[in-house]
């Protein structure tokens, strides 16, 4: 297994925050060792505990291990520059949120504001866990609904794949030179105190 660079060393906080929200990046490298059944419910359990509005909870993560007889149905609605380095992932997820209320079957207008914050919760468990956590919108959304049999009223969000760090000098080249943690706009940049400017 790789050690996966130190986000610190690309990485700063302009104000006091924890180390973990610093430390958690989307590297695409992976050795495509499995993950324990126990290491993935870890996962689950931090997304479980996620704000939901009226406790809804309307995220469903659908996952695949490796070489369970669910992978290719999971693989192969990712797009092919996404298959070239999750091939080596040792789970993929798609995401799903009930898009009405369960206590009313109203719509819920924040279900994909409620499953981003699930999602979050995982990635930053599977940062503390030194695994790779790497969110993907690059699947077929089309298919996805009918390949995994989600519900109606259930919407697909994204996609993901969970894997212990491998070496980047196995990633196609193009990619090799994006494979370190990346930096963010500045505070001033997405806060407005008051109204959108014009």
């Amino acid at each position: 297994m790789a050690t996966l660079p130190k986000a610190s060393d690309y990485r700063k906080a302009d104000h006091p925050i924890d180390p973990i929200f610093v430390n958690r990046w989307s590297p695409r490298a992976m050795t495509g060792e499995p993950i324990t059944h126990e290491e993935l419910m870890t996962l689950f359990e931090a997304a479980r505990w996620a704000p939901s509005s009226y406790n809804e909870q309307p995220w469903r993560f659908l996952y695949a291990m490796r070489n369970d007889p669910h992978w290719p149905t999971f693989f192969n609605l990712l797009v092919p520059a996404n298959q070239e380095w999750a091939r080596n992932a040792a789970v993929l997820l798609l995401i799903a949120a009930r898009t009405t209320f369960a206590r009313n079957n109203k719509p819920n207008p924040v279900h994909s504001f409620d499953s981003g914050s699930a999602w979050c919760c995982l990635a930053l468990q599977g940062s503390r866990m030194n695994l790779v956590v790497h969110g993907m919108a690059g699947f077929d959304w089309d298919k996805a609904p009918q390949a995994l049999n989600l519900p109606e009223g259930f919407a697909a969000q994204a996609m993901a794949a969970i894997g212990w760090p491998g070496d980047p000098d196995l990633l196609p080249e193009s990619l090799r030179k994006v494979e370190t943690p990346s930096g963010r706009k500045p505070v001033s940049e997405i806060s407005i105190h008051g109204r959108f400017p014009r």
